[in-house]
């Protein structure tokens, strides 16, 4: 998390490719027994959190220049980091995102 806070990058391309771990573990979480899932959601929702307070929600307008964003459910997609740096912020920016936005 630290990594977007400070600014993230690397391109556009890994940075979805970060979202797709984040996806990952959406789906894996569906099978788990119950006793896992209470176990391990608050640390999950403290790094949603995290994640969260570190980026900027655009609704994924930005993001979808580059890359076709998945459902509304994911809602990792439609953020992206608030600290625009390297190859992704000048990416995000040319797609009009604004690291103001809130």
């Amino acid at each position: 998390m630290s990594v977007i806070e400070r600014g993230y990058g690397d391109d556009i391309y890994d940075y979805t490719n970060d979202l797709y771990c984040r996806n990952w573990l959406h789906e894996a979480w569906l099978p788990l027994d119950e006793h896992i899932v209470q176990l391990w959601t608050p640390r999950i929702k403290a790094l949603d959190a995290q994640y969260k307070a570190v980026t900027v929600h655009d609704d994924g307008q930005a993001l979808d220049q580059f890359h076709r964003l998945p459902g509304p459910d994911l809602w990792w997609w439609r953020r992206h980091p608030r600290i625009l740096t390297g190859d992704l912020g000048r990416s995000l920016r040319s797609a009009g995102a604004d690291p103001d936005t809130a």
